[in-house]
């Protein structure tokens, strides 16, 4: 399992869902055979912890403890530790890879932002933006949204999904013809099998990550037992066996 990263993960510092604290992550994926870890807490617009009555360079600040509380942990331990946002517009949320401190501070207004705005900034800043999973079904939400004109890959396997949500995701990313992820959406240690991105070599900077996989050069894969099974070798994580459980609404662009 070498240079597996994880893709998806929430620290109790930042995610409302989150339980451990970024600091603690490092030894536990580790021992999992994970070489790193790209820290997506939820953002202002999800599941957010962070108070609203602060001003936005503090609510920044507080947002990015989780990620650099793992990073300062990670120190000395052969471990990378990378950068990245989990962004909600309708419930359909997108893993926002190649962006940082700074350009969140830049973009104070970026709450007030459409789907095609949010893209473009992101864009512009030379990121990427993933929709995590997409056919995720949870009590919270009344439909699954689908916007192809602002997804650049598609997370087809979620480790905290049904493997049916992750094969529906797998079918729509072949439709859309994009690059694609996969990861873990870790939120509290445990036993269950987990996700991540073989890569062609270890990275220190996310804008490495964005290269591999525009360039479809990461592999998804499933993570049990010590071992990294390629997502495209399991028929259940591939090959749907039911339609949706939500109604499906295609983004079109703005109302």
């Amino acid at each position: 399992m070498k240079n597996l990263y994880e893709t998806h993960l929430h620290t109790v510092e930042a995610s409302a869902c989150g339980r451990v604290s970024g600091s603690d992550y490092i030894d536990f994926m580790k021992n999992k055979g994970f070489q790193g870890m790209i820290v997506t807490d939820h953002f202002f617009n999800g599941n957010s912890c962070v108070p609203r009555d602060l001003s936005w360079d503090k609510r920044v600040r507080q947002y990015m403890s989780g990620y650099r509380k793992a990073l300062e942990a990670a120190e000395g331990k052969d471990f990378d530790v990378l950068f990245g946002v989990e962004y909600c517009f309708e419930g359909d949320e997108y893993l926002i890879y190649g962006v940082d401190g700074r350009w969140l501070l830049q973009n104070d207004d970026i709450l007030g932002c459409s789907r095609e705005e949010v893209y473009r900034r992101v864009h512009e800043e030379g990121g990427i933006m993933v929709q995590a999973h997409p056919y995720r079904d949870r009590y919270y939400l009344s439909e699954i949204i689908l916007a192809g004109e602002i997804t650049d890959a598609v997370e087809i396997y979620n480790a905290a999904n049904p493997d049916n949500e992750n094969a529906l995701g797998y079918q729509y990313a072949k439709e859309l013809d994009v690059p694609v992820t996969a990861g873990s959406d870790l939120h509290f240690f445990h036993e269950n099998a987990l996700g991540g991105m073989l890569l062609p070599h270890r990275i220190s900077d996310i804008g490495e990550y964005v290269s591999m996989v525009m360039n479809r050069e990461g592999i998804p894969v499933k993570v049990k037992d010590g071992e990294a099974t390629p997502v495209r070798e399991l028929p259940e994580l591939i090959e749907p066996v039911e339609s949706p459980t939500l109604p499906v609404r295609i983004y079109h662009g703005q109302d």
